[in-house]
């Protein structure tokens, strides 16, 4: 299936265009800045440039799409609501999806479905009660705009192309969204309800929310609106606290109302203000929730405690065997490591890299010469395989690399996880330079696999 996609860089966006890919779809981008969307995502997806408050569609995007996912907007809680601010906001989500309805209209071939965002907004303040895909629509600022985004989308009703609009609620992954902002606060013990901490908030696991488009994507049953949230909200006293549980930290000190409306005007009524939003229609369809309940979604997320996440990933027009024997060798590290690292490979502990084997390596960060060794967790020639640090910089290392066949080639992933020493005092002191360190590694070992890999197919 040809996708075009909207949204494609942000945080929900990366990961829906990753599934796809794996799913061996084509993915087609529309993006303000396609050589930097190229950059960011790294995957075989065809990128065109669109300004969504400007342009039209650009005439060729809908070429052989059967389907359309729309995310793009302003960031709602960015900046301080100002008036030009809340116009951007809104506009951003009206013109833009205007805009991208009459193209679908107008095209020669019109797409199976088109999926667009949404947001709970929509419902504005509900208390205590629940409330569901049938519920009436609220009064607020954020209320409205989604009201207005959701009409730009009604002419499709009537049409061939199957609509689905997604009201999301907070979408929680580590890497991203609302617990980015948040965990830094609970590691230094500042984390706490906000305001009354009764209001409640409709939450859902990144994964479920990936899965949820997809599952739309391709179940021809699903048309109207879906609540895009878990089946069972929290109280914001009760979300704190199980934050605060699953990072090891108290969640005692309250942000009071007044401060929050002092510090951050109208746009504090995104915190202060709930909505219990159940996913009914998900559920009567029988969406499968992996994770239902706030406690399963945040030990999934924090199975190793509060740590930093980097992920690349990064495509190669060869197949997973011509690639993975290159990563089976521990010396290769040598060619894919800056040279200022000093980095060599000391010993393995087996001749054949496999599942138990340990590895010892030599190197100098910043001049520093220090020891590593890391153990091989997982070991699946072809596909995937872990590797642990047992002894060395961090307090914890966990290194997933991935290798999955796709349309054309490999999609080479890396997902890392790692703490520094002293805990928080160690990321407040080392943390942005160690961030950086790593970022480094990563972005000189994407180009040596680059020039190895890729450019000789070209």
């Amino acid at each position: 299936m040809r996708v075009l996609m909207t949204g494609a860089t942000g945080f929900l966006g990366r990961k829906i265009v990753s599934r796809l890919v794996d799913e061996g779809h084509d993915v087609v981008a529309l993006t303000r800045n396609p050589e930097k969307a190229a950059k960011t995502l790294a995957l075989p997806c065809r990128f065109l440039a669109w300004d969504s408050l400007k342009d039209p569609v650009p005439v060729n995007a809908l070429e052989g799409v059967q389907a359309v996912i729309h995310l793009a907007g302003e960031g709602i809680a960015e900046k301080r609501w100002t008036a030009g601010q809340k116009k951007k906001i809104a506009e951003s989500r009206v013109v833009g999806t205007r805009a991208l309805v009459q193209a679908v209209r107008a095209a020669a071939q019109a797409p199976e479905v088109f999926i667009s965002a949404s947001a709970i907004g929509y419902y504005g303040d509900t208390a205590d009660l629940s409330i569901d895909e049938q519920s009436p629509a609220g009064t607020d600022f954020l209320a409205r705009v989604c009201v207005d985004w959701e009409r730009e989308t009604e002419p499709l009703v009537a049409s061939s192309t199957r609509l689905v609009t997604m009201r999301t609620g907070v979408v929680l992954g580590a890497e991203g969204g609302a617990l980015k902002a948040l965990v830094p606060l609970f590691e230094w013990g500042l984390g706490g309800r906000v305001g009354s901490g009764r209001q409640w908030m409709s939450w859902i696991h990144v994964d479920d929310q990936v899965n949820l488009y997809l599952w739309a994507l391709r179940t021809p049953e699903v048309r109207g609106v879906l609540n895009g949230t878990a089946p069972n909200p929290a109280r914001n006293a009760e979300w704190t606290q199980a934050l605060g549980h699953v990072l090891r930290r108290p969640a005692i000190l309250p942000a009071p109302a007044f401060a929050l409306r002092w510090a951050l005007g109208e746009m504090a009524s995104i915190v202060l203000s709930g909505t219990r939003a159940l996913p009914k229609r998900a559920q009567a369809l029988g969406f499968p929730f992996a994770f239902p309940t706030l406690e399963s979604a945040l030990a999934d997320l924090f199975v190793d405690g509060p740590v930093e996440i980097l992920e690349r990933e990064q495509f190669i027009p060869l197949p997973p065997e011509a690639i993975f024997p290159f990563f089976a060798e521990a010396r290769n590290l040598e060619k894919i490591t800056p040279p200022w690292m000093g980095f060599r490979v000391l010993k393995s502990s087996t001749e054949t890299i496999g599942e138990g084997t340990l590895i010892d390596y030599r190197l100098s960060v910043h001049g520093v010469p220090m020891r590593w060794r890391t153990r091989i967790e997982e070991w699946n020639p072809g596909h995937r395989f872990v590797d642990t640090q047992l002894k060395g910089p961090y307090r914890h290392w966990h290194h997933t690399h991935q290798f999955i066949a796709v349309k054309g080639g490999t999609l080479m992933r890396d997902r890392v996880r790692y703490r520094l020493p002293a805990g928080s005092l160690g990321k407040l002191v080392a943390g942005r330079f160690v961030a950086a360190d790593v970022e480094t590694i990563f972005n000189y070992r994407w180009k040596k696999v680059e020039e190895l890999f890729c450019r000789k197919q070209t």
